[in-house]
């Protein structure tokens, strides 16, 4: 997985720029129903000073993660409010700079959210034609995830 993720991430920086790029599996336990917690650890960063892998992330259910972990619909973040909005790292994010999140989930054989694609850019706004090529790199990101986490 990590050969595959530093060339998904050498194309994101051509073509994005400077950013962040990480990917947290869903590490929640297995239950039977769906529960009001989600458990998210980060397999891949791009930046393991600011965001080791390892690090790990209790998600209650909020819009965003109705949205992209229990929905597996992308999540588009742009400027500082909307980061506020949605992250209790916020005040980190904007510490580097980044202004801007795409959140892409990547689904398992049963079309469940099993993990995301989180880019982060400095810009506070994306065009569709980036929104297009991050959703290109998680899919092609989703086989190297799934695999490595035994999905």
């Amino acid at each position: 997985m990590d050969a595959a993720l530093h060339c998904i991430d050498g194309v994101r920086r051509r073509m994005l720029g400077d950013g962040l790029l990480t990917v947290n599996v869903d590490a929640s336990p297995p239950a039977p129903t769906e529960g009001d917690i989600v458990d998210l650890q980060r397999v891949w960063t791009s930046d393991v000073a600011a965001y080791p892998v390892g690090g790990r992330k209790r998600k209650t259910l909020t819009p965003w993660t109705r949205q992209l972990l229990r929905g597996a619909q992308m999540f588009v973040g742009e400027g500082d409010a909307a980061l506020r909005e949605v992250f209790d790292d916020h005040e980190r994010i904007a510490s580097l700079g980044l202004h801007a999140v795409v959140n892409v989930p990547l689904l398992d054989a049963s079309g469940r959210c099993a993990a995301t694609f989180n880019l982060l850019g400095v810009r506070p706004t994306w065009q569709p034609q980036e929104l297009a090529l991050v959703q290109l790199l998680a899919l092609l990101a989703t086989p190297w995830v799934l695999a490595d986490r035994g999905a």
